[in-house]
């Protein structure tokens, strides 16, 4: 009798036969896919918490630089407004309680004669009107000769003249001293600004690259139309420069209402005696009185940050044309 051969039963669909993996291999890769899901939900997560720290450790930098940089002048203020009994007694930390005025009305009072902060005052902003004017107007016509004005040998003297910004001022005190003592201007008004209101290589420097960028379509338009120099200057160049000539309008005015070194030494006596030489003055004459001497230094600090909040935009404008320029 003839035997058939044995037929293996089919294996049933869906075991773990039918794919040939075998059953351990298949929870792993099912623990893996689980861990993986884990580990995507948990990514985003700790990214964040990185991101936060991030921005709590930059805020926290910023924010003891902002002490560090604004705790001296709000110490200064405070001072001020102490009267001479609640800084005795509690000390220069304390917060005025009340506010008083003693110590600026004892700056400007009849009775403080040549120490006081009135003629200062006066000469400090006779010597930036004048400067500012000067530098304002002589650099300008530089810039624009050394931007659009074709001669022999501009580009050398204008970098010849760019090089003196690498001279210190302390280099050159001496010479201007004996300079000005020659001619007998020594101790004089005029011994203040002439150093400095012939133009100053910065502004000239940084309004030579602003105007090379005007168009020349529009200089030569108002050419055509009969424009001359001066005329362009002032209907087109110094218009599409404003925010510039503004930066350098605050810049002058901070570097010289500022300025101590130069005063201090060609003047002598309190008759041309700036704002600067009179706060030094005042530390040296109240070495005890420190309400006195930080109410002089406020009031020195505060036209400048005056200036400076309200011409914000002004200068923030002229950052960003200068950037894209």
């Amino acid at each position: 009798m003839p035997t058939t051969p044995d037929t293996a039963m089919p294996p049933s669909q869906g075991g773990p036969e039918s794919t040939g993996v075998p059953r351990s291999a298949r929870r792993g890769s099912s623990a893996g896919r689980s861990s993986g899901s884990r580990a995507r939900r948990s990514g985003p997560a700790s990214m964040q918490a990185r991101a936060l720290a991030g921005y709590a450790g930059t805020y926290l930098v910023l924010a003891l630089a902002a002490v560090l940089t604004l705790g001296p002048f709000l110490f200064s203020v405070m001072t001020a407004f102490t009267s001479s009994q609640q800084f005795a007694q509690q000390g220069p930390l304390a917060i005025p309680a009340p506010p008083v005025l003693e110590s600026f009305a004892a700056l400007f009072a009849p009775s403080a004669g040549p120490d006081g902060f009135l003629t200062p005052v006066v000469v400090t902003v006779q010597m930036v009107a004048v400067i500012l004017v000067g530098q304002m107007v002589f650099s300008v016509l530089a810039a624009y000769a050394f931007a659009q004005l074709r001669f022999p040998g501009r580009d050398l003297l204008f970098w010849v003249y760019i090089a003196t910004l690498m001279v210190p001022q302390v280099v050159v005190v001496v010479p201007l001293y004996l300079m000005m003592s020659e001619v007998g201007l020594r101790n004089t008004f005029w011994a203040l600004v002439l150093p400095f209101v012939l133009g100053s290589p910065y502004a000239i420097f940084l309004l030579r690259e602003n105007f090379r960028g005007i168009p020349t379509e529009l200089m030569d338009a108002m050419r055509i139309d009969g424009a001359g120099t001066l005329r362009l200057l002032w209907h087109l160049v110094v218009p599409l420069n404003r925010p510039i000539i503004v930066t350098l309008v605050l810049i002058t005015v901070v570097t010289h209402w500022n300025n101590f070194m130069w005063p201090m030494v060609i003047t002598s006596g309190p008759e041309w005696r700036t704002i600067t030489v009179a706060t030094s003055a005042l530390q040296s004459q109240y070495n005890n009185n420190w309400t006195l001497v930080m109410a002089g230094t406020t009031l020195a600090m505060l036209p400048l940050v005056i200036l400076m909040i309200a011409f914000q935009k002004q200068i923030t404008r002229s950052v960003g044309n200068t950037t894209l320029r």
